[in-house]
C-alpha cells in the first residue's frame, strides 16, 4: 500500500534566507503587530503567501482579453466580493485594486490586530494574550486563533467572552483599560479625534496574572494553545 501521504505546507518561504533588508522588515512587522517572538516570521510568510495568491489570480484575470461575461466574469466578481468582505478592498473596487493590497493590510485584518484596534486590549501583545486564553469571542463563538482573518460584518460582534471575568465592566481590568485609553480632541479645523493608548509593563503583567486566575477559562484551553 505504500507510505501514507502527508500534506505539504502551503506557506512559501523566502527564496533567500539571509537577506538583511527582508529580515529587518520582518522584525519590524513582528514588533508592530505583536506576532510570536519565536516563529513570528512564519506568520508573516503565511500572510505573504495568501497575498501572492490574490495577486496572481488578479493578474490572470487582468491578462484576459474579455472578462465581462462567462466564467472569468464570475471569478472576478467572486474575488472582489471576497476581499471586500474581508476588509481588504473598499466598496466599488476593481480587480486592478487587488494589486494595491500590501502586507500591512493583510496583518491588520488578523483578529489580534482588530481586537487591539477596537479597544479591547491595551497593546498588540496583550491582545494576543487575551485571545489565546479564551477571553475574546465573535458573538457566542469563542476565538483562540490570533491569526484568524475577521470579516467586516463580524467586527460588530467582537466582544469579551461571556465566561470571561473581563465581561464585567466593573472589573479591575476594564477600569484600568479605560484609564489608559485617552481620547484627545484636536483644535484643528477638521476636529480630528486621536486615540492614544499606553500601557506599562506592570499593566501587561497584570493581564497575564488575571488570565491565569480565571479557572473557568483556563480549563478549556488546549495545551498546544498555551505554547
Amino acid at each position: 500500500m505504500g507510505d501514507p501521504k502527508f500534506s505539504r505546507s502551503k506557506t512559501q518561504t523566502p527564496t533567500h534566507p539571509w537577506r538583511q533588508a527582508r529580515i529587518d522588515e520582518e522584525h519590524a512587522l513582528k514588533e508592530k503587530y505583536g506576532l510570536k517572538k519565536t516563529g513570528g516570521m512564519k506568520e508573516i510568510w503565511k500572510e505573504r503567501t495568501s497575498l501572492r495568491r490574490y495577486r496572481n489570480q488578479a493578474m490572470k484575470l487582468i491578462g484576459r482579453v474579455d472578462t465581462s461575461e462567462g466564467h472569468f466574469a464570475k471569478e472576478k466578481n467572486q474575488l472582489i466580493a471576497s476581499l471586500t468582505r474581508k476588509g481588504l478592498l473598499p466598496e466599488g473596487a476593481t480587480v486592478g485594486d487587488v494589486l494595491q493590497i500590501d502586507i500591512d493590510q493583510m496583518l491588520s485584518r488578523r483578529l489580534q490586530s482588530v481586537v487591539y484596534r477596537r479597544g479591547l486590549a491595551p497593546t498588540m501583545r496583550s491582545s494576543r494574550q487575551l485571545i489565546m486564553h479564551g477571553h475574546i469571542s465573535i458573538g457566542e463563538q469563542k476565538m483562540t486563533v490570533p491569526g484568524y482573518h475577521i470579516l467586516k460584518e463580524e467586527e460588530e460582534l467582537l466582544q469579551y467572552n461571556s465566561n470571561s471575568p473581563f465581561m464585567d465592566e466593573n472589573s479591575t481590568f476594564r477600569q484600568e483599560l479605560e484609564r489608559f485609553r485617552i481620547v484627545e480632541t484636536d483644535d484643528r479645523e477638521d476636529n480630528e479625534v486621536v486615540e492614544v493608548r499606553e500601557a506599562t509593563e506592570e499593566f501587561v503583567e497584570k493581564i497575564k496574572v488575571d488570565s491565569e486566575n480565571a479557572p473557568t477559562i483556563e480549563d478549556t484551553i488546549p495545551k498546544e494553545a498555551k505554547e
